[in-house]
């Protein structure tokens, strides 16, 4: 049985029915509009930036070519580029054996891999410092009982990576389960019932077809790295962000901010392009009938035990430290006598926005997802690309840009929460894009051709067939827009109601002001919320295997 690859026409068919019978057919108004709506709302920041960059006058295109600047470029790229290749490494087989395996409490094990993705990166990076720093806690307790006196340090480069790579991975990890979830298990079948192994057919059959989501995972990985301060911040490695940061809050130049921005978008833009370069032309779905029924789960037999390690380590250093960590200060600073906050209104807060803001992205998300992998063309590409900018950007920016549209151009919308919501749905709408784009490659247009062929119109047939397939990459790109938002710090402190106070701003002003006990708390309690989504989804899966 040939392997499956992107230029295998063989065993699978195109993903778009745009191309019929050699043309091109035109998208639907009903999809184009709200598309263009969506790029045009994604440009504001854009289009912000670029008019405080260009009245920067010749002081502006002196900061782009200087050699501080290529050096920071150099720098961010070396991150990106290792975080993305680390997080493919973990995620890919987490996904796998969380999926497609008999791996013991596997449901339970998808839970808590997918959890560090609400860690926020200052969390993480402080957390990862004072557990692993040359003075922290593993320090003192080698201290006392081997007598090393100072471990090696993490700042830098080594410290950002895998502080950066255990909260980021799981922007890969969820697309995957779903790309998983939704594929058609007889293909995998056929190639064993040929004699192949399962690593063969693994590598020949189920990681090609995975390649849309691990390629959109991917993608947000990159750009969730480009765009991070926290981490780099504390961990003293300097990228873009860092000197974006600087410029704003230290130096208050907002001209030179911009600039740096529009660096930056530059930056963000060639990984775009790289990465549609290396998408496959190929199709995901089968050309003939498939099968909606789960697989039978592989044995992992005497691999059972390394793949529990596995899972079981990843989840110690991206979860149980961190946990850990926050309890015990919780716990300490109950004991010195600090008081314990009160956490519903900021939970309260934080969930009302979060939900919102899911709701929001997936309905944006929709129209330019059905574009891109329905009625692939340079338009359709277009509007994708541009859906990604924001999530590039720091978040300071993206609120800067807002507060100035706000103020000059929507005054009724300023310093409201609806505001608020758009800003999170321009920093992660690709969270629901990449998602939706990879799950529509696996569902069959001929089953939408068969619908409207049989009297429905477009939109009872994508109401009827391909919205319910299409449900676990909706849960899952939901649950990704959720969980970021829950941990969005920058556009909260700015945009936010007067007295608006979400959990992550409640960490970041507790921290700011030394008490440990109530941040840990906070912190605590946004970890604990943000597992309600993958529980559910882990039960829906569930449901859907019975």
């Amino acid at each position: 049985m040939a392997g499956v690859s992107s230029r295998d026409a063989g065993t699978l068919e195109p993903a778009s029915h745009a191309v019929t019978r050699g043309r091109r057919a035109r998208p639907p108004a009903i999809l184009w509009a709200p598309a263009a709506l969506v790029g045009a709302a994604m440009a504001l920041p854009l289009v912000y930036l670029i008019i405080r960059g260009l009245g920067g006058g010749a002081e502006f295109w002196e900061l782009l070519f200087r050699v501080r600047t290529l050096e920071i470029l150099l720098r961010s790229a070396l991150l990106v580029g290792a975080v993305t290749a680390a997080s493919l490494a973990i995620a890919a087989p987490l996904a796998w054996l969380t999926v497609r395996t008999d791996l013991p409490f596997r449901r339970t094990w998808a839970v808590l891999t997918s959890l560090p993705l609400v860690i926020p990166s200052y969390i993480g990076a402080f957390l990862a410092i004072a557990a692993l720093g040359p003075r922290g806690m593993l320090q003192q307790g080698l201290e006392g009982i081997f007598g090393v006196e100072r471990l090696p340090e993490i700042y830098g480069f080594p410290g950002a990576m895998i502080v950066l790579t255990l909260l980021s991975y799981p922007y890969v990890l969820l697309p995957c389960r779903a790309a998983l979830s939704r594929m058609d298990p007889s293909l995998e079948e056929a190639s064993k019932s040929l004699g192949y192994g399962a690593w063969h057919t693994f590598r020949r059959i189920t990681l090609p077809l995975m390649r849309p989501a691990m390629g959109s995972g991917a993608l947000l990985v990159a750009l969730y790295t480009l765009s991070d301060f926290g981490a780099v911040s504390l961990m003293r490695y300097e990228t873009f962000t860092w000197a974006i940061y600087l410029q704003y809050e230290s130096a208050f130049d907002r001209t030179l901010a911009a600039g740096l921005s529009l660096a930056l978008v530059v930056f963000a833009v060639g990984i775009l392009l790289m990465e549609y370069a290396t998408r496959g032309r190929g199709g995901y779905h089968r050309s003939s009938s498939g099968s909606a029924r789960p697989p039978a789960p592989l044995r992992l037999g005497r691999w059972k035990w390394p793949a529990l390690g596995f899972c079981g380590a990843v989840v110690a250093l991206a979860m149980a430290l961190p946990m850990a960590i926050l309890a015990y200060w919780v716990a300490r600073g109950v004991l010195a006598g600090e008081s314990v906050p009160n956490l519903w209104s900021a939970t309260a807060n934080s969930l009302y926005v979060s939900l919102a803001a899911a709701a929001a992205a997936l309905l944006a998300a929709l129209p330019v997802a059905i574009l891109a992998a329905r009625f692939p063309g340079k338009t359709a590409s277009l509007l994708e690309r541009a859906s990604h900018i924001g999530f590039a950007l720091p978040g300071i920016a993206v609120a800067l840009a807002l507060v100035f549209f706000g103020s000059q151009f929507a005054t009724g919308l300023y310093q409201t929460v609806a505001l608020l919501i758009f800003a999170y749905v321009v920093l992660f709408l690709p969270a629901g894009v990449g998602v939706l784009r990879a799950s529509l490659l696996q569902i069959s247009p001929r089953l939408e051709e068969a619908a409207r062929s049989l009297g429905r119109g477009a939109l009872g047939a994508m109401g009827t067939i391909t919205l319910p397939l299409l449900s676990p990459g909706l849960l899952a790109g939901g649950a990704l827009v959720f969980l970021l938002t829950m941990k969005e710090l920058p556009a909260t402190l700015i945009l936010g109601p007067i007295g608006f106070k979400s959990l992550a701003t409640s960490i970041w002003s507790t921290s700011s002001e030394a008490f440990f006990a109530q941040a840990a708390s906070h912190a605590l309690t946004l970890i604990l919320v943000s597992s309600a989504p993958m529980a559910f989804i882990m039960m829906r899966e569930r449901r859907l295997e019975g």
